[in-house]
């Protein structure tokens, strides 16, 4: 489940119809009505509750789609990195445990992050919204 006001139009999000889960982009949100409208299948547009939105984890997969581009360091450290944006992980394949920056904007966050949260940390960075567009 996902809270509705942590949603961003734009953002990536799993959405659960009926059983089915499908991965969809946030169109709209409405605030008053707790709803956010997804496109799901780049066709179907539907207005669903927080108790139906789940994350998407964030991971090495999921870095990619958003075009990401991975760099191993020789430290055993790994690097993502898109345009001046970086995304480090102290150790392969740990995303309990993450660096970010942009320019002079650092972050640091220990616990893991799905997909949304850092669209929206990306959103406040760079003032960018984060897609699968290449840069």
């Amino acid at each position: 489940m996902i809270k509705i006001s942590e949603l961003k139009e734009g953002d990536m999000v799993m959405v659960d119809f009926d059983g089915t889960h499908m991965e969809g982009e946030v169109l709209e949100v409405n605030m008053g009505q707790k709803l956010a409208k997804v496109l799901t299948n780049g066709q179907n547009e539907f207005w669903y509750g927080g108790e139906a939105l789940h994350p998407i984890p964030l991971n090495d997969s999921s870095l990619q789609k958003l075009s990401f581009q991975r760099q191993d360091e020789e430290n055993g450290s790994v690097k993502y990195m898109k345009g001046a944006f970086r995304v480090q992980l102290e150790k392969k394949d740990d995303f309990n445990n993450l660096h970010f920056w942009y320019r002079e904007d650092k972050r640091h966050v220990n616990q893991p992050l799905s997909v949304h949260q850092l669209q929206n940390y990306y959103l406040q960075m760079t003032k960018v919204h984060l897609t699968a567009d290449a840069m």
